[in-house]
């Protein structure tokens, strides 16, 4: 079986409530997903995040 990745928003501090979660095939693909996320849920400007933030995200991000 194929290894896929996941990112629940519930894991990033202050967003405990999100039940927002993304799955997909890359690290790349999660990290899009992220940014829609962010952008349609939560109303953020994901080209706004800075290099730490972004490296944050991607520990964040977990084998399934």
């Amino acid at each position: 079986m194929a290894t896929t990745f996941s990112y629940a928003c519930k894991d990033y501090p202050g967003m405990e409530a999100c039940p927002g979660k993304v799955i997909a095939e890359t690290h790349d693909e999660v990290m899009k997903l992220m940014a829609v996320h962010a952008a349609v849920a939560h109303d953020e400007d994901p080209s706004a995040w800075s290099d730490e933030d972004k490296a944050y995200l991607k520990t964040l991000i977990k084998a399934e």
